[in-house]
């Protein structure tokens, strides 16, 4: 160990070091966040963002041929600094083309449902990106709560993280959850559908709400459907059978979002 700072730095170079083996787990097993407790955020972005919501790292990795610039900036960010040779990277990185730092954050501890929040429930949303793509909307328009039902992608795996650009820290993520556990809510249910409810467009709707987003292919399920106060459907003058979830998704909080 060396360091000429006041944050300890420690130099990696062996492929054989556990460090390498629980990062490389990190960045391509999309559930090991939950066996370690801690979430590995690759590339300069997704660690400002953690920056700027206060978050503080448990620990920051650089490249080595990264650290000569690198410690004039992020030296103080984390609370160790591991210096990694570059012939490591693609060990560490999830990435085609590895980014030169990354961020260890501890995970967050699993909150309870928050009855009143404005909420997204994902009901068995399967692809990453358009998981990732709904928690930046939420965040983009007032929603602070994101419900994740069973069956969900894991909110926190590595492509997730990198398809929200940082929406995760600003959300209260809840996920895991069986739909029973939705009876905590106090603000009222909607859902989208293609065939059921009235035009968005047409709607006054409610805010706070708790809008449902279902799977890619089969829709909400019936057990959600049924606990909807609201059913609404976006108007399609193009004539398209149905939007990509995430897309829709985007256009109902923005439309909820204006009536805050």
């Amino acid at each position: 160990m060396s360091s000429g700072f006041s944050v300890p730095v420690t130099h990696v170079s062996s492929r054989d070091n556990p460090l390498v083996k629980d990062l490389h787990r990190l960045s391509h097993d999309n559930t090991a966040y939950r066996k370690q407790g801690r979430v590995w955020l690759e590339g300069d972005h997704l660690c400002r963002a953690a920056l700027a919501r206060g978050l503080k790292p448990a620990m920051a990795v650089f490249s080595e041929s990264f650290w000569p610039l690198a410690h004039t900036e992020w030296a103080q960010a984390a609370i160790k600094n591991i210096v990694i040779s570059d012939a490591l990277l693609p060990e560490i990185s999830g990435l085609e083309s590895p980014a030169r730092m990354g961020f260890v954050l501890e995970l967050p501890a699993a909150p309870e449902i928050q009855p009143g929040a404005a909420s997204v429930i994902l009901d068995r949303v399967q692809d990453a990106g358009n998981v990732g793509s709904i928690l930046r909307s939420a965040a983009a328009f007032g929603f602070s709560q994101v419900i994740a039902l069973k069956g969900t992608a894991a909110l926190w795996s590595p492509k997730v993280l990198r398809a929200g650009m940082g929406a995760h820290f600003a959300l209260r993520l809840v996920e895991g959850v069986e739909p029973d556990a939705l009876a905590a809510l106090t603000v009222p249910i909607v859902v989208t559908s293609s065939h059921h409810g009235s035009f968005l467009h047409q709607q006054t709707l409610p805010m706070p709400c708790a809008w449902a987003m279902g799977h890619e292919g089969q829709g909400v399920s019936d057990d959600l459907m049924a606990r909807a106060r609201l059913k609404v459907r976006i108007d399609q003058p193009g004539g398209e059978e149905s939007l990509n979830v995430a897309a829709a998704a985007a256009i109902c909080l923005y439309a909820s979002g204006r009536m805050a």
